[in-house]
């Protein structure tokens, strides 16, 4: 009996086997001659540079360490858990980019995961939400990739481990537990508006990618959508109704943010978040960036919690003007005041654009300080954040202790949130995500 059950299990696990591999198992597509610029219509290559803008495709196909590297041409860096990942060279070069490719294979990867050789991509490539992209889309994209200078550059190896390294059965696996394909659905009770930026930001641009905690086999949980994740040392925030700052993300603030960088009560972008504004969705339609701040403000429930802006704006005011009015006995003010307050002082009405508001940012109202360090540490050039506006490092100017006071002394006076903990250690995990001072280090 035994050995019958036995038998049984084992035939069970051969005929599982053998349809996961059937599962997993693509064959490869046949190599093409690289097509001719000229077989693009000015047309369809313009609408594919849009396409490559809302995906920001450059941003991970692109050196960026070691002096950086030729546009497209890969070898980007990407830390993961499981072992560092190297971006794919996406030029047309035919031996080390995708020239050979074909538009079927090239849509195959997008939709599906799959390289041209049958071979299962890593979902740090988020073909998950590519998916959702609609096959005139990927069509533009493939003429714009095709149509761009051709580099020959060989990506440095991966560091993935054995056994999640065997694709075939790793990244099978992966998506046998998290994949869903499929073409983006219209919800039938929002308007086209609404659908239109959430077609762009579930697929091409991929926003939950960075603002949706994953969990240990590095998917998103989709329980936590939009709840914020940690990225590079960063906290992306939450763009949902968890948001914990005190004014609402309207359309209006969104799409200043998005289209420019800074909005008016929010603040300037820092960080991963900074070339999204500048380099790319401003490069989209301005429909198609008010279509993206009107999927997230109802996300963020703006409309409801608008009503509370204006108390809001009120009472930072009033917390902005108190550590410039007479001498303070508060040495942490006394730190605050020297190194901060000249820049971030508002009074009035409301905060001028090129004077974020703290007791607004969400930096200060998140649970951790991650935001709150990094931007002290890594500041803001003239070409991130607000255009022309520059907040200079302050890595050599403060140690870890003084970041810790100027910290614990914000949150204290600029908001109603319980204190943050264990503030000195997490200014020095925040320093060493930075390695070596910025070049805008102040002295």
């Amino acid at each position: 009996m035994i050995k019958r059950v036995a038998a049984a299990v084992v035939g069970l696990g051969v005929l599982g086997g053998g349809g996961f591999l059937a599962y997993a198992w693509y064959p490869s597509i046949a190599p093409i001659t690289p097509p001719q610029p000229s077989s693009f219509s000015p047309d369809k290559i313009r609408r594919g540079a849009l396409v490559a803008a809302a995906g920001y495709c450059s941003e991970c196909h692109t050196r960026q360490d070691l002096g950086g590297g030729p546009d497209l041409a890969g070898d980007y860096k990407m830390e993961t858990p499981f072992g560092d990942l190297f971006s794919s060279n996406i030029t047309p070069d035919p031996e080390t980019g995708i020239g050979t490719w074909s538009e079927e294979a090239f849509r195959r990867a997008m939709w599906k995961g799959v390289d041209r050789e049958g071979t299962q991509l890593y979902p740090a490539f988020p073909f998950d939400h590519f998916t959702q992209m609609t096959a005139e889309d990927i069509s533009d994209l493939y003429a714009f990739i095709m149509t761009r200078p051709a580099v020959h550059l060989k990506p440095r190896d991966n560091t993935i481990p054995f056994p999640i390294n065997i694709r075939l059965i790793g990244q099978g696996a992966w998506k046998l537990l998290y994949f869903t394909p499929g073409r983006y659905k219209p919800n039938p009770q929002k308007d086209a508006e609404w659908n239109r930026g959430a077609y762009l930001a579930e697929g091409a641009s991929h926003c939950s990618s960075c603002h949706t905690p994953r969990d240990f086999m590095g998917a998103e949980k989709q329980s936590a959508k939009y709840d914020g994740a940690v990225i590079d040392g960063w906290i992306a925030p939450p763009l949902n109704a968890h948001n914990p700052t005190p004014t609402a993300w309207t359309e209006d603030e969104l799409f200043a943010y998005l289209r420019n960088g800074v909005a008016p009560l929010h603040g300037p972008a820092g960080g991963p978040m900074s070339p999204v504004p500048h380099t790319f969705l401003s490069q989209l339609p301005a429909s198609d960036v008010h279509a993206i701040a009107h999927y997230f403000a109802d996300l963020d429930h703006a409309a409801e919690r608008q009503s509370g802006d204006a108390a809001a704006v009120t009472t930072a005011m009033q917390r902005s003007g108190t550590d410039l009015v007479g001498p303070t006995v508060d040495p942490d003010a006394k730190l605050y005041q020297g190194a901060c307050g000249a820049c971030h002082y508002n009074s009035g009405k409301g905060p001028v654009l090129g004077r974020p508001e703290l007791a607004l940012n969400n930096a200060l109202w998140l649970d951790e300080p991650n935001n709150l360090f990094m931007v002290m540490l890594h500041g803001l050039t003239a070409e991130e954040g607000q255009s022309h506006v520059a907040m200079p490092s302050f890595y050599t100017a403060l140690d870890d202790h003084d970041m810790a006071r100027i910290a614990a002394y914000l949150r204290r006076t600029r908001t109603n949130r319980p204190a943050w903990k264990d503030l000195e250690k997490k200014a020095a995990e925040a320093r060493a995500t930075l390695k070596t001072p910025p070049v805008n280090a102040s002295r």
